[in-house]
Formats: C-alpha cells, structure tokens, sequence
C-alpha cells in the first residue's frame, strides 16, 4: 500500500529544523550505499550511530522539540547499488509526521525515468523536496541532459538540496572510491539557478575548497540557500561566518548531516558564533519554515533579498 505524507507540524512548538538528516537503511535492513563507503565515512566523521531507523530519527528530533528533514540518496548508477526504499522512507516521516519531513531522490542519470519518478515521488508520495549528491551520483549539475529533471522539479514548486564542497563519502579510500570532487563545485549550481529561477536550490555544506563561491553565489541568486551541515559550527569558514551576520543571515539553513554529526554538538559548538538572537533564531528554524512552506512567506528586502522560491506546492 502506497503511503502518501501530509505534514503535522506545530511550527510554534518547536525550536529547530535540521534540514539535513540521512535515513540510509530502510525496514528491510537494505543500506543505500556498499558497505565500504559506510566504513569509510564512519571513520572520517567518527560517528557512532551509522544506520538509525526512521524511529530512531524521529524520536532524537522529538526529544529535543526539533523537526528534521529526512532523504536518502539514489545513486544507483554510479554505485551499481540499489539504494534504500524511498516508499519506505515516505511511510516512516508519515509516522512521524509531527517531527519528519520527507524528501525524495532520484538517479538524474536515468534520464527520463529520473522525470517520471520526481513526479511519482511528488504526487503519489508526497514528498516535500529532493536530494542530489553530483559526486557521489556522479553527475555535472550544469549539463543539460539534466535540465528535463531540474525544470519538472521547478514547475513542481519543490526546493532541492545538493552537496557541495568537500565529501566524506569515499574519504581516504584509494582514489576516493572513484567519487570526484569537481561534480560538487558549487559554480556549477550557479548555471543552474541562473536558468531556473523559480528553482530553489540549497547548497549543503559549507563549500570548501570553494567557500567564496557559494558565498557569492547565495548573494547573488534569490533563489540558492546555504545548509551549515556537516561540519561542527567551530570549523565553519569565516568568510561563512560574518557572511551569515550580514547580507546571508536570511539565508543560511541549520542542518547537522545526523547520523554523522549530532544535533546536540552541533548546537553547543553554534553557540560560539557570533550571531544576535534574532539572527540565531533565522538559521536554526525560520529561514527554513519559511522555505518549506511551514510558515507565511514576508518580505525579505529589509536585509537586501528578494525573490524567495516557492513553498511546497505553490
């Protein structure tokens, strides 16, 4: 039986959203990616809980009065890897829909089956975004062959993530596994949003080696976001820093990248930064209520911004 989302946040009861948490097993115990690369980025991130279930996730974000965005990562051309179910995903965020919001992923190197399964994900599923690591995936963003997928999931209305910068995947495997860095440099991301300006982007990660780009490039574009997973907030660039104390405060994102990084040290460590009360309170939960549709849209040219994507469904 196909279970559909439909969110039950009580946006004014919670503290946070992380906007980026993998779920990388699903009920069948099937992992989305070989078991060397889960090692591997066990290892770079000295993570103790690699493969929490849905519950599992549901339950650290619930304690805590935070919600999360959940997805996996369907890479199957490139890994010749199945990954895990995204239906089975989809069912557990419906679980908990009170704390997980669903979304999708796709293999943009399938092509035309990539389009048909963003619009199954979206209509049948309910999905609230999608997904995409270009060097895990293996894939240019910029190209064209891609623009079919990239012009679906904006006439959808639906915001998507994509990896950028440095990648834990593959980390001091030989050759990095094969996975190359160029396809998650985010200059590539700046064709995309430059040719999809309804397309809401958001660039995980602090970007490095390429942190002024991204900086740029979310100045730049009304459209492209910033998550701050994946790193502990004491290690964030500074140019990331004071950027998010002026001109991006509205558009840097809270995101930890848990199972790897912890809600818990992420915080303590974001406690640090230099950022007013009001600015905090952006990163950690409005920026993102208001990209995902969880809160009313308002007028963003007090701070110099404008154009802001659309909310889910719009």
């Amino acid at each position: 039986m196909i279970v559909r989302y439909e969110p039950r946040i009580n946006i004014d009861s919670i503290s946070a959203i992380d906007m980026h948490v993998h779920l990388e097993v699903d009920s069948c115990g099937h992992k989305a990616m070989p078991q060397d690369l889960f090692e591997a980025s066990s290892k770079y991130f000295r993570s103790q809980e690699r493969t929490p279930s849905v519950d599992r996730i549901a339950a650290v974000y619930r304690e805590r009065g935070m919600a999360a965005v959940v997805f996996t990562v369907d890479a199957r051309t490139a890994l010749g890897h199945m990954p895990n179910s995204i239906e089975d995903l989809v069912a557990g965020a419906a679980r908990n829909n009170d704390v997980l919001i669903p979304f999708g992923s796709v293999d943009p190197r399938t092509g035309p089956e990539a389009v048909e399964n963003a619009k199954r994900q979206a209509g049948d599923l309910g999905v609230r975004g999608f997904k995409f690591h270009p060097s895990l995936q293996a894939f240019d963003p910029n190209e064209e062959a891609y623009y079919p997928l990239w012009a679906v999931l904006e006439e959808l209305g639906l915001p998507t993530i994509f990896h950028t910068g440095q990648n834990g995947m593959g980390a001091g495997l030989p050759g990095g596994r094969g996975i190359k860095l160029r396809h998650s440099n985010p200059l590539l991301l700046d064709d995309v949003a430059a040719d999809f300006p309804d397309l809401t982007i958001v660039m995980a990660h602090p970007s490095v080696p390429w942190q002024e780009e991204a900086i740029s490039i979310a100045t730049h574009k009304a459209n492209v976001y910033i998550d701050l997973s994946g790193w502990s907030p004491k290690y964030f660039p500074e140019s990331l820093v004071q950027a998010g104390r002026r001109i991006l405060s509205p558009k840097l994102l809270f995101g930890t990248d848990f199972p790897l990084i912890t809600p818990d040290k992420w915080l303590q460590a974001f406690e640090a930064l230099p950022y007013t009360d009001d600015v905090r309170k952006a990163i950690l939960k409005d920026n993102a209520a208001r990209l995902l549709g969880l809160a009313p849209l308002y007028d963003m040219s007090v701070r110099g911004q404008s154009g802001l994507g659309h909310s889910p469904g719009q």
